[in-house]
């Protein structure tokens, strides 16, 4: 009879993810891992596998976690663009906030593994594009209220909100300042 686990499986996850999105995968070592879980290697292993099957579970929970955030947020009561706005306003502050100053991690991965991980690049594809659904769900909402012109194209403008989701997670990283930050959400959203 093998000894029950001495570990909380999800929570371990948990703790990974943290140490992956501060680290990237390729900084985190098998220790790092081991120390952050407080568990053996042995366990790591025997729990996960691999630290790359560990990696996409905690790609996973971040998907699970935090980028719903954004979602839940654009589907918030309200008009439109004051919607896309506190959305945006949301994630430079929480990035801002953020004393590792972490960015987003399916943005980070995209950049470290999207040529040599497929799995990996898969997993930040669907995320992006459910992402980028959301954004032109909103927009096909504010052109029926009126808020956004009609002729505007809202996958086009789904698109280019993605990017301006991307781009802001990437500058939050090495802004001194929110004020080109606040100068992007404010165009953005007078764009539209």
């Amino acid at each position: 009879m093998g000894r029950p686990k001495q570990f909380d499986p999800d929570a371990a996850v948990d703790q990974a993810m943290q140490v992956f999105w501060r680290k990237g995968y390729a900084g985190t070592t098998p220790q790092d891992l081991v120390d952050a879980l407080g568990i053996g290697k042995g366990s790591l292993y025997n729990a996960f596998g691999s630290k790359h099957a560990l990696f996409e579970r905690a790609l996973r929970r971040y998907r699970d976690s935090q980028a719903v955030l954004l979602m839940e947020m654009l589907e918030e009561c309200g008009p439109v663009k004051a919607r896309l706005r506190k959305a945006l306003e949301f994630l430079a502050e929480l990035d801002l906030a953020d004393p590792d100053r972490r960015g987003c991690m399916a943005v980070n991965t995209a950049a470290e593994l999207a040529r040599t991980d497929q799995t990996a690049a898969e997993l930040v594809r669907r995320m992006f594009d459910r992402t980028e659904d959301a954004f032109r769900a909103l927009i096909e909402e504010g052109q029926r209220a009126g808020e956004i012109a009609p002729e505007r194209d809202p996958a086009a403008l789904g698109s280019l909100l993605l990017n301006t989701v991307v781009g802001l997670r990437l500058m939050a990283r090495i802004a001194e300042s929110p004020d080109r930050l606040v100068r992007v959400i404010d165009a953005t959203v007078e764009s539209l």
